[in-house]
Order: C-alpha cells, then sequence, then structure tokens
C-alpha cells in the first residue's frame, strides 16, 4: 500500500464517522513559539485548550511535519528523520475513550478489503497509563484483546501534557512486534526496537496545576470537555505494510536514496552497526534522503533560506545532503540530480510540489551554488589553517573548527576529513564544547522569550461575554460600551486622571495591529471623561484591547462611550497598506511569481516589504518598481473587498502570506481586479489615486535570500522629495553650477580629491621611506637576530605601518632579523611583525610574536609566520608590548 493511499484511507474511515476532514496546515506554524508544525495536533491547539471555539466537533488530518531536535541522528539509526507525517484523528467534547480505543482497532485489524489496514491481531500490543483502569478496560472488555497484551506505563511514556499548567491525561499506544529477528519478547516493555509504535491516543481529561516537572505536578480537576487528540505516524505504518526493514525503504523515500547511491556508486545494505563497514556510507545514503525530502517539502510551504529561523533550518538541510554527497564521493552539483527524484515521489500525496517545482528547484539549486562556493572559501581557509598548525606542531583547535563552521559555513565533517588526510588531528572536543555553548545560548533566548508570554487567562474569560465587533471597515467612529478595565492585567472600577489602562469594548472602530498595519490611535470619550488611545492589540482572537491614558476626568467600567479613530492618520495608514499591495504587485510583475512576501509593516506615511530575492536589485530595476507602483495609482484603480470561502478565494488565485492560518471565511482585496488579489484583513484606501504618490527610500539584504524594500506614500512622499529637492538646490547652490550639471560637477570634485589623496599618500610613503632608513642603524642583536623595536606615534592605519615594517626588513638584508613597529589609530593601539627567512629557519615566527604583543596591548592578532598584524585597547602598554616582543625573540 502506498504512502499515499495510506492517508487516502485513513480520511475516508474518519470522514464516513462523521469527521471533518481537514487539509494539512503549512510546516510554517501560527504558533509563534513554534518554527515548524511538530506534530499533528499543533494545528488543533487553540480547540483543544479551549482558546478558540472548534468549528466541528471531530476532524481528521494528515498533518505534514518536521522536528529537527536530533538532526545530527539522523542517518545514524533508522528510527530518526525530519520531515513525518501524522495521521490524528479529534474529538472536541464530543467522543472520549469508549469510542476512540474501538476506532484505532477497526482501522488497524480491519481487512484491507473493507476499508482497514488488515494488520494481524496478534501483532498488536497495547500500553495504558499505570493508573488508567477504564482505558484497560475498554481495550480487554470492548475491544477484546488478551489482557497479557496490555502493559502498564508510568507517567514519563504514557501521560501528556504541554510542561505547564492547564490541560492534561492519560495516553494509550499501540504497538506491532515486527518478530523475534529483530529482539527480546516481552512486549513494548522489554523492547521497543521489536514492538514499534504506531498509534498514540491522548485522553485530555484533566487540569494539571504546580508542574514542575513532566512527571511532578498536581491534578486539580477534571475538563468541562474532555478531548480526544490521536496520532499515527505514517511513515512507520507504510514500513510495516510495504514489508521494508525502516521508513527510509518505505515509497516516499527510496527512490531518493537510490539516486544518491547510483551517483557516488556505492551499494546501500540498510544496516545499523557501527562496526560494519558499510555503516558510515548507510548514514550518508539516509541523510541525503531524509534532507532532500524535507528541503522539498519546506520549500513547497514557503520556506527560503537564510541565516536565522526557518531559513537556517533549511539552508542546513540542504547543506547537509550535499555533504553528504561529497563525502560519498560525488563533488559536482547533485540537487538537479536528487530533488526532482523526490519531487515524483511525493506528487502523489502533495500535487503542489509539482506544480511548483520550478519556483522550488530555483532556490535549492541557488543554495547549492552558494554552498559550493563557501566549500571553496572554506577549503582555503582550512588549508592555511592546517599549515599553521602543523607549523606550530599542534592539532587543529577547537576555536579554529568553530571558526570555520560558524563564519564560512564549513561542516565538521568536512574539516574532520580534510584535516586527517593532511595528518592532522582536530580539537573536535574543544569544537563541540563552543556548539554546545552556542547552543545553549540559543536556548536560554528563546526560554526567555517563551517565559515572556502574558498571561492570558483574563482575556479568555472576557472573550465568554462574546467577540469585540470591529465596525472600522466602515466607520470612524462610533457609539460603545466599555466591558472591562485592566491595570496590570486585573479588573479594575475605574480609572482615574493620568492612569494607563486597558480598555475593552463590546465594539469598536479601532484596528488592532495585525497583518502588519499599525494599530489605529484616537479618543474614547463620554460624561465627563477623555481617554486618549496610544496603541490597539488582540492578545486573542476576536478581542481587541485598548492601550489607552486618562486624560481628563473618572472612566467607570460599564461606561457609554463615543469611540473616534485619528481619521487623519487612519488615512495615511490605508494609503500605506494599499501602497503595500501594490508594491507586491509591482514585484510580481517585474521580477515573477517567486518573489514572495516575507512579512510587511505599513503605519501612516511609511511601508516595509520583505520579499524572497536572492540577490540586490540593480537601481533601474528599483526605478522600475517605483513607475509602475506609480502607473497604478495615476491609473485610480478600484480597490474592493469581499468575503468569500477560503476555497474560493484559492480559486481565485488570491495571494496569502505563507505561515498565516485563515479561518474557513476570508477577506480578499482586490486592486483592479486580478492586478493584485490577495488575501488580508487590513484597512484600505477605496481607490488607488487617494495614495498620491510613492517614493521608494532604498532596498537591502535582510539575511540570505530576503530583501526589503522601504517607501513613502502620500504627504510622506511629498515630503521626501520635498527634501531632496531642497537638498539639490543647496548643493548647486554650493557648487554654483546648474542642477543638471550636479553630477558631473561631484564626480569632477571627487576625482580631484582622489588625486589629491594619492598624492599625500605618496608624500607619506617617502616619509616612512626616509624614516626607515634612519631607523635601520637602529637595529640591535637579540640572541643572533638583528630586532627593531619601534613606536612610530599616530599613524593613519595599519597599512603604514606594514609599509614601514617591510622597508625595514628589506633594508636589514639577508641576515636573521625581526622587525616590530606600532603605532597609535582612532585611539587604539595597532602593531605589526615582519620577519624575513633567516630569521624564520631560527625559530622567529611572526604570528607567534604578535600574539605576545597584543596580549600585553589587551587584545588578538594573528597572521602568517612572516608577516603579522595585531592590536587591542591600551596605548600605554605599547613599550612594554615592544619590549615582550624582544624578550620573546631572545628566549625562543
Amino acid at each position: 500500500m502506498k504512502s499515499h493511499e495510506i492517508a487516502d484511507r485513513w480520511i475516508e474511515f474518519f470522514a464516513s464517522r462523521g469527521h471533518t476532514p481537514v487539509p494539512s496546515a503549512s510546516l510554517i506554524s501560527s504558533d509563534p513559539s513554534l518554527l515548524f508544525t511538530v506534530a499533528g495536533m499543533v494545528p488543533f491547539i487553540p480547540y483543544l485548550t479551549a482558546r478558540e471555539v472548534p468549528p466541528y466537533k471531530r476532524a481528521t488530518s494528515v498533518q505534514k511535519c518536521i522536528r529537527t531536535g536530533d538532526i545530527e541522528e539522523v542517518g545514524k539509526t533508522v528510527r530518526h528523520g525530519t520531515f513525518f507525517q501524522m495521521c490524528g484523528n479529534f474529538s472536541f467534547g464530543d467522543y472520549f475513550k469508549e469510542t476512540a480505543i474501538p476506532y484505532a482497532w477497526e482501522l488497524l485489524t480491519s481487512p484491507v478489503a473493507d476499508g482497514g489496514f488488515g494488520l494481524p491481531v496478534d501483532k498488536l500490543w497495547v500500553t495504558v497509563y499505570t493508573e488508567d483502569e477504564e482505558a484497560l478496560s475498554i481495550w480487554r472488555d470492548k475491544v477484546g484483546v488478551a489482557p497479557d497484551r496490555i502493559q502498564k506505563i508510568g507517567k514519563e511514556d504514557n501521560y501528556w501534557s504541554t510542561g505547564q499548567p492547564g490541560p492534561a491525561g492519560p495516553c494509550s499506544e499501540i504497538f506491532y512486534d515486527r518478530g523475534p529477528e529483530y529482539g527480546i519478547e516481552g512486549g513494548p516493555i522489554a523492547d521497543e526496537t521489536r514492538y514499534i509504535e504506531i498509534w498514540n491516543l491522548v485522553f485530555m481529561q484533566y487540569q494539571i496545576d504546580n508542574v514542575t516537572s513532566k512527571t511532578d505536578f498536581d491534578v486539580v480537576g477534571e475538563l468541562p470537555n474532555k478531548n480526544i487528540d490521536t496520532g499515527l505516524g505514517l511513515e512507520r505504518l507504510a514500513m510495516i505494510l510495504q514489508g521494508v526493514e525502516n521508513m527510509y525503504e518505505t515509497d516516499q523515500v527510496r527512490p531518493v536514496l537510490d539516486k544518491a547511491a547510483e551517483l557516488s556508486g556505492k551499494s546501500y545494505t540498510s544496516t545499523e552497526d557501527p562496526a560494519d563497514p558499510h555503516h558510515i556510507d548507510d548514514v550518508r545514503l539516509r541523510v541525503v534522503a531524509d534532507h532532500i525530502r524535507s528541503a522539498l517539502m519546506l520549500i513547497s510551504d514557503g520556506v527560503a533560506p537564510s541565516n536565522e529561523g526557518r531559513g537556517y533550518v533549511l539552508r542546513r538541510l540542504i547543506r547537509r545532503a550535499v555533504r553528504s554527497m561529497r563525502l560519498l564521493g560525488v563533488e559536482e552539483a547533485v540537487l538537479p540530480e536528487l530533488l526532482p527524484v523526490s519531487r515524483d515521489a511525493m506528487k502523489g500525496a502533495y500535487p503542489l510540489v509539482e506544480r511548483d517545482f520550478a519556483r522550488i528547484a530555483r532556490i535549492a539549486y541557488a543554495e547549492e551554488r552558494s554552498f559550493l562556493r563557501t566549500i571553496a572559501s572554506g577549503t582555503a581557509r582550512l588549508e592555511e589553517a592546517v599549515k599553521e598548525s602543523k607549523a606550530a606542531n599542534t592539532s587543529l583547535s577547537g576555536a579554529e573548527a568553530f571558526a570555520l563552521h560558524d563564519t564560512f559555513g564549513f561542516p565538521i565533517d568536512l574539516t574532520l576529513e580534510m584535516a586527517a588526510e593532511a595528518g592532522l588531528a582536530v580539537d573536535e572536543a574543544g569544537f563541540r564544547s563552543l556548539m554546545l555553548e552556542q547552543r545553549q545560548r540559543a536556548q536560554k533566548d528563546a526560554k526567555a522569550k517563551k517565559s515572556g508570554h502574558a498571561d492570558l487567562s483574563v482575556f479568555h474569560e472576557l472573550l465568554t461575554q462574546g467577540e469585540t465587533v470591529f465596525t472600522g471597515y466602515t466607520e470612524l467612529e462610533g457609539q460603545g460600551r466599555v466591558r472591562s478595565i485592566l491595570s496590570h492585567g486585573a479588573a479594575v472600577s475605574h480609572a482615574s486622571t493620568g492612569d494607563e489602562v486597558s480598555i475593552v469594548l463590546d465594539e469598536t472602530p479601532f484596528y488592532a495591529e495585525a497583518g502588519g498595519q499599525a494599530a489605529d490611535t484616537g479618543l474614547i470619550t463620554g460624561d465627563g471623561f477623555v481617554v486618549e488611545v496610544l496603541d490597539v492589540q488582540r492578545p486573542i482572537k476576536g478581542l481587541s484591547v485598548h492601550q489607552a491614558v486618562v486624560r481628563e476626568g473618572e472612566l467607570p467600567a460599564d461606561a457609554l462611550v463615543r469611540a473616534a479613530v485619528d481619521r487623519e492618520r487612519r488615512h495615511a495608514a490605508e494609503q500605506a497598506h494599499t501602497g503595500t499591495h501594490i508594491v507586491h504587485a509591482a514585484l510580481h510583475q517585474i521580477l515573477g511569481p517567486e518573489a514572495l512576501q516575507r512579512g510587511s509593516f505599513n503605519k501612516a506615511g511609511y511601508l516595509r516589504f520583505d520579499f524572497s530575492w536572492g540577490e540586490g536589485l540593480s537601481p533601474a530595476t528599483r526605478s522600475e518598481i517605483e513607475e509602475v507602483s506609480n502607473i497604478a495609482i495615476r491609473n485610480n484603480f478600484r480597490v474592493d473587498t469581499r468575503v468569500m470561502n477560503l476555497d474560493a478565494a484559492k480559486d481565485l488565485g488570491a495571494t496569502a502570506l505563507f505561515g498565516e492560518s485563515y479561518g474557513s471565511e476570508v477577506r480578499v482585496v482586490e486592486i483592479d481586479g486580478a492586478w493584485s488579489r490577495e488575501l488580508c484583513g487590513g484597512t484600505h484606501v477605496d481607490s488607488t489615486s487617494r495614495i498620491g504618490s510613492l517614493t521608494l527610500l532604498g532596498e537591502a539584504s535582510v539575511g540570505s535570500g530576503n530583501r526589503r524594500v522601504e517607501a513613502f506614500v502620500g504627504m510622506d512622499a511629498f515630503r521626501h522629495l520635498a527634501a531632496e529637492r531642497a537638498l539639490v538646490a543647496s548643493l548647486t547652490d554650493m557648487l554654483k553650477v546648474p542642477s543638471n550639471l550636479l553630477q558631473e560637477r561631484v564626480a569632477a570634485t571627487l576625482a580631484k580629491l582622489k588625486t589629491a589623496e594619492k598624492e599625500l599618500e605618496r608624500l607619506r610613503r617617502e616619509q616612512l621611506g626616509a624614516a626607515a632608513a634612519g631607523l635601520a642603524g637602529t637595529a640591535v642583536d637579540v640572541a643572533g637576530v638583528k630586532v627593531i623595536a619601534h613606536d612610530a606615534g599616530e599613524v593613519s592605519g595599519a597599512d603604514d605601518l606594514r609599509a614601514l615594517a617591510l622597508d625595514l626588513r628589506q633594508l636589514l638584508g639577508s641576515a636573521a632579523a625581526t622587525v616590530a613597529v606600532a603605532g597609535t589609530n582612532n585611539g587604539r593601539p595597532v602593531i605589526l611583525i615582519a620577519t624575513n627567512e633567516a630569521a624564520r629557519d631560527a625559530g622567529v615566527k611572526a604570528g607567534a610574536l604578535v600574539k605576545v604583543a597584543a596580549g600585553v596591548l589587551g587584545g588578538g592578532g594573528g597572521g602568517k609566520a612572516d608577516v603579522a598584524q595585531g592590536g587591542g585597547t591600551d596605548v600605554a602598554a605599547i613599550p612594554a608590548a615592544l619590549v615582550a616582543v624582544t624578550n620573546a625573540v631572545r628566549g625562543r
């Protein structure tokens, strides 16, 4: 049974039992605390935790997932992978254990002809939580599982929670017995290699508190609505049904593995034994097969390679795959051979990977080309480091290996391999220590961000009274009632002059910050009070919270108010938001559809727009984007909004922002029909001419593969152009030329300045040469080496010191000689050391000496054995540093 057939059968089974089929959500999680969708239940978390009211009581899905926490283990065993698919069925306060358990058994054991998976009953084992007698009795008495095939397991494995106070509950798992050739008898508690878990049923029925660990918490009561969350690993079931050894040999993965083996001339043996001589090649082939599929699916869902976040994970996957192929002996580009194979294996389940393959391939192939260039540059740096380490008779330091990894993106495996070829060991422990420090810093940052989440319970309570009605699409003023006043997170009865509070109204014209559009500001007034609204946020879906200051009087809870948005500011924000859509359409028109939106922000008069693109835009391209945008503004296109079904919007071709979650009903904003059609909840002008004008401020990189354009619109665009005109007028007056000759005059002035700088440089060199002739006679003999140690005072830069040191070295002739010259540049000490061949033969190395001097100066340095440079922070230590160099020559 093919993998996509397993998925179809799963959906059909539960749909026939009243479950709403829910398409897989994006791999880009809508949960801000997660980079990716890491489990099948992630899209349903708002319903399972009662943050939102579910639109259905029962649901089923086959969810795409990515987990990269164990990425280093991928391939070493057949149990680790990054991309996987989780089949799930969910109940939100509908059925519970008595229904969920029989469903699972029925689907797994029913004959294939009857819509089941046809697994033999005598191959299945069940585990339940130690204290869950209810689940045990259902398995034993209702389903009929033999008691000796039901095992009890504790909290560590069979109790689910988020790790925080909230919903939790016991689990029950179903295992498949692969047979005695895979391990010992005794069920899952004896051997989880032989008995593999295929299905986990979570019974979300309790409220827990006082959580100190996964196993230490207090059950404080039962949930009012008990939920079911189950998950079956599609790859694991495919492995069983297809009769293969592991997930790498299933129909969606094996074709890439075979192609990689063919390209490398290796044979895949499926071994997991590290002692087996084929193991290392098998590991690399498994890494390639896993990572190519994961990269395909991530790019399909809108991720682009970058140096942070999701993009970094994708970059790492691609580079690990390319690296593994290199270690298998294939040094040329491999993705054009491997990615189409993965596409063909996955398109049965995900047709989009075929329809969108041209874009996916462009992104992936460009990243591989970039990495191959990285390998080339990293190789040059590594060879230099190897040469220095061998000369110093030391191993390659962990710091050097880490720098290669962190700065050049050079993989440690490649560093180890190439160093070994040169007969040099690597301080791998030092490298791992630095990597651990970096990882711990990242985890600390992530934990700090996570712990910064506010307590939303008060807002959930307010939401039970109803959602905030937003009237701001059609009106900027309106009547309302204060539903709650919050101060420091707690409800208060009133707020007085000067108080900073959060206000929830039953309805409001104020736009809450969302979709890249800044929040409205304005006033809330009533009988005897004036409140200024500074910001509006939506901490939970459906509730607008006004951050405000009471300017006059006293605001009581439950007061009737008049809410009035700052009209001028709103209009300027609408100009910017519509301008953002216009820029997006212009980018598509000029660059193509692969210039995908990566984020945006717009406020009164200003917009910025991030998009995926691999290189900077030329001045001509920027001008063209600006021109297309202003033509659209001049043409006075209509701006229409429509609310429709999400599927209908997709059929229309409406552009959605990757990573955003949308409900079944969406708002579509159109500019001249199909010229620009996007899903958007923001506010807009009703025709493009009301924007006035749009002026691009610039374009820059915001990470590898992503660019940003910024622009002013409306009066802000006019003021910017007026300021530019005033600047031009000032320059033309200063240079005494008409504006049309300004560029020519500036270019001529710069040319003269450059000529003058060259002349000054020539004179400075002559002065240095004259100084060198005088200094050559100051050389002293230090243990058979002529040494000059000179403080040059204030210098224009290290180049001056380099020229002086090299001139002095030449003047000292062929006898062993070392020159150390120091100086002060911008208030900081700089030192340069040069040695000749005879000095190096005598054991005097510039690189070693400069580290001695830099240590005295309070800094660092490095270089080669003949010339090295360093610096520090303590100018007063220059004499001591020069003495230290002389002593180092003496004590070599």
